[in-house]
C-alpha cells in the first residue's frame, strides 16, 4: 500500500475544515459540493471491505429520496446487505479524519480488521441522475484505483439494481446474470409466470401509472418495459423530463402528504405508484369513485404480501416460519391486523433498513416493509431450497398432467342451422351467444378431472365444432359428447342429437 499516493491524491480531495459526518443507514448524505473528499474515501474503504471479505464489494452514488441538491454514497456487502455496522464506524472515522490523519485511520483499520492487503479488491460502482453523480463517483473510481483495486463502473442504475449486481458477482451467477439486461430478465420472467397463476386476476391487460420522481426510475422502467409488455402497459409521469428531482413527487412526498403527486393524471380505480428518486421505494395509491385517495403504503405492502404468501404455503401443506419486522412507525391497525386475523408474529425493531433486515433474517420467510415503502421479502437458504423444490415437483406434475391430457382429446363438430348464432371471447375459449351455453359447458367441465372444453362456430360453413380434453380418454369422449348435446339444444342443432344419449 503506497501511503505517499493516497496522502497525494486526497489532496485533489480535499476535506473541508470542521465538516464532521455519520454514516447511518442511508449511508452519508449533505449538500453535494461537501462530498467529494468522502467519495474519494468510500473507494478505499471499499478496496479494504473487498480484500478483507474476498468479495465484491459495491459503492452506491446516491441521496433517494432527499432534494436534487444533495447527495450521498453508501455501501454494499457482498451478499447484498448494507454494510455491516463495524464497517460503517470505520466509514465515520474515515471520512471525518483530517488530512494529516488519514493514513494513520486507514491502517488502523486495515489492522482492527485484519485486512490482508495482499488479496484482491473488485468494486462495482453505480450512481442516480443527479448532476453532481457523476462527478462524485469518479472521485469513488479516484479511491479505489490508487489502492490498486479493480473495478467495474455500472454508470446510471436504480439502488437495488446495484444490490443485484453485487450479489449475482458474489454467486457465481447462481442468482442471475450480474448485467441491466440478466436484471430486466430475471425480474420480468419471475413477474410473468406470477401473472399466468391461478390465483391472479383474470383481467386480459394490466395498466399501471407510475411517478418517477423524476430520477433514475424513469430511465430504466422506460428500459425494462419491453421486457414486461405482455403482462402489464406503463405509463410514465414525473420522468425527468421537466420538473426537479423528488419535488412535490415520489413515494415520500406521497407517504408524507397523503395525496397524489404533481404530474400524474389519475381517474378513479386506476392502480397508480410512485418510486423515489433512486427507486428503492414504491407506494401504490388509487382515486375511488368518489373521488377518495387511498394509499398502500409499505404497512400495507407487507401485509398483503404476508397474507399472500400464508395462503400459498397453507394451499402446498408447508409450514416454514413466517414473520413480519415494523417499526414504531407502523400504523397499528396494520400490525393488530397481522398477529389477530393472519396469526403471523410481527416484531417491532428500531427505525432503519438495518435493523429490519437483521430481524428478518431471522425467519424462513422474513418480510419488512418501513411504511415509505422501502422494504423486501427475505428467503432463508433452507426456505428458498424447499420453495425450489416444491416448484419443480409442481411443475413436474403439470408437465405430466398435460402430457397425459394431451393423449386424450376430442374434437367433434355439430350441424347447426347458422353458426353465426355463436359468437365467442378470450381467444374463442368462451362463448358469449347464445345465453346459456357457456354456463352449460362450465358446469360439465367440473365433473372431470384436467378437463377443458370449448366450442367455436367454423369459419366456412354451418357447423359448430367441439373441442374437449380430460384425465382420460373415457372421460374425453364423455365431455365431448356432452357438450355437443349442449351445443345441439341450445344453438339450433340440426339433424339427430349427437349419439350417446
Amino acid at each position: 500500500m503506497d501511503l505517499h499516493a493516497i496522502t497525494a491524491h486526497s489532496a485533489l480531495h480535499a476535506k473541508p475544515s470542521g465538516l464532521v459526518l455519520q454514516y447511518g443507514t442511508a449511508g452519508f448524505r449533505t449538500k453535494a459540493e461537501h462530498l467529494d473528499h468522502v467519495m474519494y474515501r468510500m473507494g478505499l474503504l471499499a478496496v479494504l471491505r473487498s480484500k478483507q471479505t474476498k468479495s465484491t464489494i459495491g459503492v452506491m452514488v446516491t441521496a433517494s429520496h432527499n432534494p436534487e441538491e444533495d447527495n450521498g454514497v453508501k455501501l454494499v456487502d457482498p451478499l447484498g446487505e448494507m454494510l455491516a455496522p463495524s464497517w460503517e464506524e470505520h466509514a465515520t472515522s474515515l471520512a471525518n479524519a483530517e488530512e494529516q490523519d488519514l493514513p494513520g485511520v486507514l491502517m488502523d483499520i486495515i489492522v482492527k480488521a485484519a485486512v490482508d492487503l495482499q488479496q484482491d479488491a473488485f468494486v462495482v460502482i453505480g450512481r442516480d441522475t443527479r448532476l453532481s453523480s457523476e462527478k462524485l463517483s469518479q472521485s469513488v473510481i479516484d479511491g479505489v484505483t490508487v489502492l490498486e483495486g479493480q473495478f467495474h463502473d455500472y454508470g446510471l442504475v436504480t439502488t437495488p439494481q446495484l444490490h443485484y449486481m453485487v450479489y449475482c458477482r458474489n454467486t457465481s451467477g447462481q442468482y442471475g446474470e450480474a448485467t441491466v439486461e440478466g436484471y430486466y430478465q430475471k425480474l420480468s420472467k419471475a413477474f410473468m409466470e406470477l401473472t399466468k397463476q391461478p390465483f391472479c386476476s383474470e383481467e386480459e391487460y394490466r395498466s399501471l401509472k407510475v411517478d418517477c420522481a423524476n430520477g433514475i426510475g424513469a430511465l430504466k422502467l422506460k428500459e425494462m418495459e419491453h421486457y414486461i409488455s405482455q403482462g402489464l402497459s406503463v405509463q410514465l409521469f414525473n420522468d425527468g423530463t421537466k420538473g426537479k428531482l423528488n419535488h412535490l413527487c415520489g413515494a415520500d412526498f406521497v407517504k408524507s402528504h397523503q395525496k397524489p403527486p404533481q404530474g400524474i393524471e389519475m381517474k378513479s380505480n386506476e392502480r397508480c405508484c410512485s418510486f423515489d428518486g433512486d427507486a428503492d421505494r414504491i407506494v401504490y395509491y388509487y382515486l375511488d369513485v368518489d373521488g377518495h385517495f387511498h394509499l398502500i403504503d409499505g404497512d400495507k405492502i407487507a401485509t398483503l404480501i404476508s397474507r399472500f404468501l400464508k395462503e400459498l404455503l397453507l394451499e402446498i401443506g408447508e409450514s416454514l416460519n413466517i414473520g413480519v419486522v415494523q417499526t414504531a412507525y407502523a400504523n397499528g391497525s396494520s400490525t393488530r391486523y397481522l398477529e389477530e386475523v393472519m396469526k403471523v408474529p410481527v416484531y417491532c425493531t428500531k427505525t432503519g433498513v438495518k435493523h429490519l433486515h437483521h430481524k428478518a433474517q431471522e425467519f424462513d420467510i422474513g418480510v419488512y416493509f418501513e411504511a415509505n415503502g422501502h422494504g423486501t421479502v427475505l428467503f432463508s437458504k433452507a426456505a428458498e431450497t424447499k420453495i425450489r423444490q416444491l416448484a419443480k415437483e409442481l411443475e413436474d406434475e403439470k408437465r405430466k398432467a398435460a402430457a397425459k391430457t394431451l393423449e386424450n382429446i376430442l374434437d367433434l363438430f355439430n350441424q347447426v342451422a347458422d353458426r353465426q348464432v355463436i359468437s365467442t371471447t378470450d381467444a374463442e375459449r368462451q362463448v358469449v351467444t347464445p345465453p346459456g351455453l357457456q354456463e352449460a359447458i362450465s358446469d360439465l367441465v367440473k365433473k372431470h378431472k384436467l378437463s377443458r372444453a370449448f366450442v367455436r362456430p367454423s369459419g366456412t360453413e354451418d357447423i359448430v365444432r367441439v373441442y374437449a380434453e380430460a384425465d382420460s380418454q373415457e372421460n374425453a369422449d364423455s365431455l365431448a359428447r356432452a357438450v355437443s348435446l349442449a351445443v345441439f339444444e341450445l344453438a339450433g342443432g340440426v339433424g339427430e342429437a349427437p349419439p350417446g344419449f
